[in-house]
């Protein structure tokens, strides 16, 4: 057999047994995710649902329309916003890059609020437009302001102006809900709470999940020399505007749904992308599939913690998100400082 060919080379066969490695921790993280709850469930309970399913059985019913759909939301949320926050940190070489952190979520929760106001009865469909234009939006305002600013773009300045932006936009959502009196219809996109997962519009956003996904994975070599620096790519001859345009296209897109379904989660866009660059290197071929699967990972995790901290009741999965993600964020910010490219 020759050395060059075959599937048995080192390298190929390292990536088949991290593939399964990753398959058996996400298959084993959905099962804690069907099987843990204000119910705990015995392991014949689930297989019986899954693949023997009684409509009359009470417990079929809530691994299917409840823990089922949480489950896979959590892992697509998780996977989208790893994603997002991997394409914002290449395009824009800035280590605190991250859909929460630069105003896009908000501006998607800002979106919804007025959503709400003006139409309430909006269709699933409705709402995930909204939050895509509101992702936009966010993330424009953010990035407009930082382009009229000295060094607006450095790492730390960028962060704290995606956090102006994100409080400013926030704090005019919630004044809108409370004048119209719609605060309790909106307070779901606040908390992020996956329990109440519809799995009408997490059917709706499969497509865009696919199309933001496909459009970031056929960028990942552009984005590996643009994360060099402009002139790098443009001296490769690369378009570096029709690039940047559509990564932005394609963190909107992944950024929107995940606020339509399940509000503003933090952290999972900052502290993922990270984890695959010190895991897999430095080109964005290997960090967006590896920051989508890890994201599919992590989210699901988290919100299986948040059901066992005080157990039975349920904490806040973004609490949870926030106990990685915060140190992290310190941490980036102690060791890298202000630098303006550290990526």
């Amino acid at each position: 057999m020759s050395i060059n060919g075959g599937a048995f080379r080192p390298a190929r066969r390292n990536a088949i047994v991290l593939a399964i490695g990753f398959v058996c921790l996400i298959a084993a993280i959905g099962w804690c995710s069907l099987a843990i709850g204000a119910k705990s469930m015995e392991w014949r309970t689930v297989i019986q649902a899954l693949f023997q399913f009684d409509p009359g059985n009470t417990d079929h019913q809530v691994v299917w329309r409840t823990r089922l759909p949480r489950f896979a939301g959590a892992a697509l949320i998780g996977a989208s916003l790893a994603v997002s926050g991997a394409l914002m940190q290449g395009i824009t070489r800035n280590y605190l890059a991250s859909p929460s952190i630069m105003g896009v979520t908000d501006g998607s929760l800002f979106m919804i609020t007025v959503l709400m106001v003006w139409l309430p009865g909006a269709s699933g469909l409705e709402m995930i437009l909204f939050s895509l234009v509101g992702s936009a939006v966010g993330a424009g305002a953010v990035f407009g302001v930082a382009s009229l600013l000295p060094h607006g773009f450095s790492p730390v300045r960028l962060a704290i102006l995606g956090t102006i932006m994100g409080t400013f936009l926030g704090g005019v959502a919630q004044a809108i809900a409370v004048y119209f009196q719609v605060s309790q219809n909106v307070s779901f996109w606040y908390s992020a709470r996956l329990h109440q997962m519809e799995p009408s519009l997490l059917v709706l956003t499969l497509p865009f999940c696919v199309v933001g996904t496909l459009l970031a994975l056929s960028l990942s070599r552009q984005i590996t020399a643009l994360a060099l620096g402009d002139e790098v790519s443009a001296g490769i001859g690369q378009r570096t505007r029709l690039i940047k345009r559509l990564a932005f296209l394609a963190v909107v897109i992944l950024t929107g749904i995940s606020v339509a379904l399940a509000g503003k989660i933090a952290f999972v866009g900052l502290a993922i992308p990270h984890i695959a660059r010190f895991l897999f290197g430095y080109d964005y071929r290997k960090i967006i599939p590896a920051s989508a699967v890890l994201g599919a990972m992590f989210l699901p995790l988290c919100d299986v913690a948040s059901r066992l901290v005080h157990f039975p009741f349920e904490t806040p999965v973004g609490i949870m998100t926030s106990f990685v993600g915060v140190p992290f964020l310190l941490y980036l910010i102690k060791t890298k400082g202000g630098k303006r490219h550290a990526l």
